[in-house]
């Protein structure tokens, strides 16, 4: 591999880095783009380097950073012009189709996300929620059991055990009223019960609860007490739902909604398309040859 001499290239760039931090009048007088270096017939400019040097770099840094582009930018041109010259035709022609189509790609998927953008609507009523769910709720089977209950964590010397389990069984306005009003002495509590919590998530919250025993303390209107070392945990399970069963609407609702907005963009896009079509062929701009 072939690199420019970095003692040339250094005392050019230190006079280029120079150049580049002075009065900025001297670049607007500039007509003409000043080429720092060649390769065959590609070159590379002054303003493609200009805007890359990070501010506050000192002149030493800056020098270092252009002489080092400059030979990354000649070893890349020069592997390029070897590739042209001793691959296949048949591979190049093949690398050419694949650059233009990923050219193209880009271009136009910048271009359409941009208009479906614009005209995205993220609002969904809940009529539409219920109605996606019940037409699609077979889709939505669990992986994971889902569990309603209220649960708190105790110090392992808490002196009003039986009063806490009561109230959280029977949880009457004023027993979740009193149990709201010393819960500053609970390490850990959660009262709504109307929330579908998966068991992964309370093996995490209750250490003594495991995968092994979960099949003993998770169950409909179940109430358990675990310990462990450094406290007790008190639970009421409302209900319970099996995996395979269907999951409720309010545990997937945000991935409803991810899915009509998904539908949404693709049909936007399919209308896109279309309409760029037809515009096209009216404007006389789109032919198809060959046609019966």
């Amino acid at each position: 591999m072939y690199f420019l001499d970095k003692k040339i290239i250094k005392l050019f760039c230190f006079g280029l880095v120079l150049s580049m931090t002075s009065c900025n009048s001297l670049f607007k007088e500039e007509t003409k783009k000043e080429a720092l270096a060649r390769v065959g017939d590609s070159y590379l400019y002054r303003e493609d380097i200009a805007t890359l040097i990070p501010t506050g770099m000192s002149k030493q840094d800056s020098t270092a950073f252009v002489v080092n582009y400059i030979n990354n930018w000649a070893s890349k041109e020069l592997l390029l012009e070897k590739s042209k010259i001793n691959l296949p035709e048949e591979k190049l022609a093949e690398y050419n189709r694949l650059v233009n189509n990923y050219r193209t790609d880009l271009y136009t998927r910048a271009y359409l996300e941009a208009l479906v953008q614009q005209a995205s609507d993220t609002l969904i009523t809940n009529s539409e929620l219920q109605g996606f769910y019940s037409l699609e709720k077979e889709n939505f089977k669990l992986t994971e059991k889902l569990v309603q209950l209220r649960f708190v964590a105790l110090p392992s010397q808490f002196l009003d055990q039986d009063v806490v389990e009561s109230k959280l069984k029977e949880f009457k306005p004023e027993d979740k009223a009193y149990l709201d009003s010393i819960a500053v002495q609970f390490k850990k509590l959660h009262f709504n019960d109307s929330i579908w919590v998966s068991a992964s998530r309370l093996i995490e919250e209750i250490p003594p609860l495991t995968s092994l025993n979960e099949e003993k303390y998770l169950k409909n209107s179940q109430f358990f007490e675990l310990r462990d070392s450094i406290g007790v945990y008190l639970g009421k399970v409302n209900k319970v739902l099996e995996i395979n069963d269907i999951a409720p609407i309010s545990y997937i609702t945000p991935d409803i909604k991810q899915i009509i907005i998904n539908r949404r963009r693709l049909s936007q896009l399919e209308k896109i398309e279309t309409e760029i079509i037809d515009e096209a062929i009216k404007k006389n701009e789109f032919e198809i040859y060959g046609k019966d």
